[in-house]
């Protein structure tokens, strides 16, 4: 490679508009449920094997550490649900402008934050 790489190659000098890093969360947080979401699915289904596990599961989630990790697959999961219904509406023609994109991305990323919140306290 004698030719020089164009500057615009680095990832740190890139910004984003809003849309764009909301369709990239999108997409991180469905990777995440897709890998989190068959473990989360065993530790439930062994949390009802009998009382004994049960307590064994609950003790392991009250650590806090459990509970931030339990808040941040929340997180995905409603970032990609709101995130999911903004795409479906820009499918089908709203808010495809560029004032409305900006404010639906910034509505997903109030709304998967604040009910992130309402939620992370009832774990708590």
């Amino acid at each position: 490679m004698s030719r020089p790489r164009p500057i615009y190659l680095n990832l740190f000098q890139i910004r984003l508009p809003v849309p764009g890093l909301v369709s990239i969360l999108h997409r991180m947080s469905g990777a995440v449920l897709f890998l989190l979401l068959p473990s989360l699915l065993v530790l439930f289904e062994l949390s009802l094997e009998s009382a004994q596990t049960f307590a064994r599961f609950e003790a392991v989630f009250s650590l806090w550490a459990i509970k931030l990790i339990v808040i941040g697959v929340v997180w995905a999961y409603l970032h990609h649900l709101c995130a999911g219904i903004r795409h479906l509406a820009l499918d089908l023609n709203y808010g495809t402008e560029l004032a409305a994109a900006r404010a639906s991305s910034w509505a997903v990323l109030a709304i998967s934050i604040l009910l992130t919140l309402v939620v992370g306290a009832m774990i708590w």
